[in-house]
């Protein structure tokens, strides 16, 4: 298992090119202001689990913006203000029960080694969520990508819609919204780098994903 900080920070650190990472910091504005930030309130406490690099947390609005991932790389990339906590993901200890106001968790789960761990990433993100609290789950979705899904080499846990949405349920939420076609897999590549493109992609969902869209968005709410 690749999980110890000087394994992730090595990996991470050459899975990007500096323009493919630029280009992922400007779709994450672009997918904050479009779409995300309809269920974040400006108010509101927000974690982001398995953070990575801070393209979520850094453009996101909200009171208190919590980041948390084993790579130490995180707290160098992250933006003033948002608090670095480097440590699992099963283990928010640092906050109490119902303080969390929205968790968010984008291609993470995927990485984690076995099922059970999923499942203990979950139960602890419904603990600290208030309830009524929002839960945002993105991942490739191996439906979808199943020629590609192994393609990265710490990439343990299949993963699709339907297979997480039980687990969700399992773990105490009620679905809000299920996106078995979200976003395309991956930024890497050569393909068109503008602005007016990843706008006008999301402005017309779900059509335009029915075509390219290999990553799911799962919305669910913590039951009281």
């Amino acid at each position: 298992m690749i999980g110890r900080p000087k394994d992730l920070q090595t990996l991470y650190a050459n899975r990007f090119t500096p323009e493919e990472m630029a280009w992922k910091r400007r779709v994450w504005q672009i997918l904050w202001e479009e779409l995300f930030s309809r269920w974040v309130r400006p108010t509101d406490v927000l974690i982001d689990i398995g953070a990575g690099a801070c393209e979520f947390v850094n453009v996101a609005c909200a009171a208190r913006r919590i980041a948390v991932d084993l790579n130490p790389d995180t707290a160098r990339v992250a933006a003033p203000g948002v608090e670095v906590q480097q440590r699992a993901a099963t283990d928010l200890s640092f906050l109490r029960d119902g303080e969390v106001d929205v968790v968010f968790t984008s291609n993470f789960l995927e990485h984690l080694p076995s099922k059970d761990e999923v499942e203990r990433v979950l139960r602890e993100a419904r603990r600290v969520l208030r309830p009524g609290g929002t839960l945002l789950a993105m991942g490739p979705n191996i439906r979808f990508l199943a020629s590609h899904y192994w393609d990265y080499f710490d990439h343990l846990v299949p993963l699709s819609d339907r297979s997480l949405a039980e687990a969700v349920v399992s773990s105490g939420f009620q679905l809000a919204e299920v996106w078995p076609r979200f976003l395309p897999y991956s930024v890497k590549g050569g393909g068109p780098r503008w602005d007016w493109l990843v706008r006008g992609y999301l402005r017309t969902l779900p059509i335009a994903s029915r075509v390219l869209g290999r990553q799911f968005l799962i919305r669910a709410v913590r039951e009281g």
